[in-house]
């Protein structure tokens, strides 16, 4: 646990998986007006967060799994998160592990057409050099934005990842979400490409996505 001033960082524990279901739709709705999750589970905001709640709790492993979040608390109550993850450890399909653990153990399965429409992503998806440290999943709650919650999480997740041998740090966005890139490139990121398709911008209503690199 690392305490700043007004905050603190701490892992993601069994308690914060409704927050962290929150984090992981919100990140990948960015500013569309579906994301991911949306065309995979589709239903009301209720529904897919019940969902994805039951998803960061599998034993299964994969990026959407709980103890790679950590997350900024403001007087005890979850305000910011993110994740960090090697692609060769948690990434790639084993996401397909986990969404069978809970059709298996709760009955919801992702609907097959929003699937195919959700999976038009993997046309834009960055391309990562072996080893990097991948950052996903990042998200503040509206009230407590403009704190420096996600500077100081960036910070800590990418101190994780030195210490596990990392030596680069990536992360995505969809373009458009200039605020975003913005605030990563504060933090020493810059673009190293961008990947644009039109099957993905049909259905997410974004040209691509950009991907982001810094030494760590």
């Amino acid at each position: 646990m690392t305490a700043t001033t007004g905050f603190q960082i701490v892992e993601a524990q069994p308690k914060h998986a409704a927050f962290v279901a929150w984090v992981i739709l919100t990140a990948f709705r960015s500013h569309l007006e579906r994301g991911f999750w949306d065309f995979m589970r589709p239903g009301t905001d209720e529904e897919i967060l019940r969902y994805l709640e039951a998803l960061t709790t599998t034993k299964a492993v994969h990026w959407a799994q709980l103890p790679l979040f950590i997350i900024a608390e403001v007087d005890g109550e979850p305000a910011a998160a993110l994740s960090g993850y090697f692609e060769e450890e948690h990434g790639g399909m084993r996401l397909g592990d986990g969404i069978a653990e809970v059709a298996e153990g709760t009955g919801q399965k992702p609907d097959p057409e929003g699937v195919k429409r959700a999976l038009t992503v993997l046309n834009v998806a960055p391309e990562h050099v072996p080893g990097a440290w991948i950052i996903e999943d990042v998200a503040t709650r509206p009230e407590f934005r403009r704190r420096g919650l996600v500077d100081a999480l960036l910070q800590e997740i990418m101190e994780r990842g030195r210490k596990r041998g990392a030596t680069v740090s990536d992360i995505g966005v969809f373009i458009g979400n200039d605020s975003a890139q913005k605030a990563y490139e504060k933090v020493g990121y810059v673009v190293v490409g961008e990947k644009r398709h039109p099957e993905f911008e049909a259905v997410y209503k974004s040209p691509g996505v950009r991907a982001l690199r810094r030494a760590i």
